[in-house]
């Protein structure tokens, strides 16, 4: 197992393969979007395959596919059918914005996918166009009650911003009453391409003051070693609340993950500015024994906590896309 150099056991990979996405959501990036990456500046899927193995050997566990998009990218199913085929992870996730994947529900179901996560911001259509700038709607509810019905472990993730869809707190969470998923409220965080300058309102204590102004009887639950939700039920509901202090970062002291950007580029932290490039190792001609070692001198020298990264990059604050690094 990898250990960190502050004694954590890191055995979470999250995969981005594409920084491109399909909606433009407020919190992510500009209206007019990114300048994307060139194809040939993204690993392509024999690399990724290659880099899974070395994860695999040195103890990565669980797998989870992000983007951007993920289904953006082409013929995304056939590398993660390759992935299940190899069996090298215990647990393979998909985070989605649900708008390409309803098609491939009945295969990932049959190939075992451990969890998908759903990104929906509210449940209504005018203010999922205004906070997406995209039309979707309709087809990403499909998608969620699809995976419902093919009981697929589902988990909708959610960004409260101020002035935008604070009204969701109480129609997000009232699904939970009558269905098995777990609704995860998303402290806004700086990825969105301009940073968010003096802070947020709503912080995951926020967060759970105004869940229980209508559910008081709202019972924390003993979360798990590693979760990056601090979780709740409310008695009676065949769901659970969480809340991921994604911005307060109160979750690093247990934190198990590395990133790998659509880039290739290692990042042991979600603020830092970059890392070890192992796309450029892996064209180069470096053997799987010299890739690991490197992956292992990144996870060998990670900071304390994403402060402490962040404190380090001054130069340059954090303003980046969340689609440039995984989310």
């Amino acid at each position: 197992m990898l250990i960190d150099n502050h004694g954590r056991p890191v055995n979470y990979l999250r995969l981005a393969i594409t920084d491109r996405c399909n909606l433009r959501c407020l919190y992510c990036m500009p209206e007019q979007g990114l300048q994307w990456l060139p194809r040939k500046e993204l690993l392509t899927y024999e690399e990724i395959m290659k880099l899974l193995k070395v994860f695999s050997n040195l103890g990565i566990t669980k797998l989870r596919f992000t983007g951007g998009e993920p289904f953006l990218r082409k013929d995304f199913m056939s590398l993660v059918e390759n992935v299940f085929a190899e069996k090298l992870f215990s647990s393979i996730s998909i985070t989605t914005n649900g708008t390409l994947m309803l098609p491939h529900i009945p295969r990932l179901k049959a190939l075992g996918i451990h969890s998908i996560n759903l990104s929906l911001d509210t449940l209504d259509k005018d203010r999922f166009i205004q906070m997406t700038r995209r039309d979707d709607f309709d087809t990403v509810m499909q998608t969620l009650y699809t995976l419902l019905d093919h009981g697929i472990n589902t988990k909708l993730n959610a960004i409260i911003m101020e002035g935008k869809n604070e009204e969701d707190i109480f129609s997000l969470v009232a699904l939970t009453r009558d269905l098995p998923l777990d609704v995860r409220f998303i402290e806004e965080m700086p990825f969105n391409g301009k940073g968010l300058g003096s802070g947020i309102k709503w912080n995951f204590k926020t967060i759970i003051d105004e869940v229980k102004k209508q559910y008081p009887t709202l019972t924390k639950l003993t979360d798990e070693r590693h979760s990056t939700s601090f979780n709740y039920h409310i008695p009676g509901h065949a769901g659970n609340v969480g809340v991921i202090a994604a911005y307060s970062r109160s979750f690093c002291g247990t934190c198990n993950r590395i990133r790998l950007t659509p880039r290739g580029t290692i990042k042991t932290c979600l603020y830092d500015e970059g890392g070890i490039d192992l796309k450029a190792m892996l064209r180069s001609g470096m053997s799987p024994v010299a890739l690991s070692r490197e992956i292992l001198n990144a996870v060998h020298h990670r900071e304390r906590n994403g402060f402490d990264v962040e404190n380090q990059r001054r130069a340059h604050p954090v303003s980046e896309s969340m689609a440039t690094i995984g989310g």
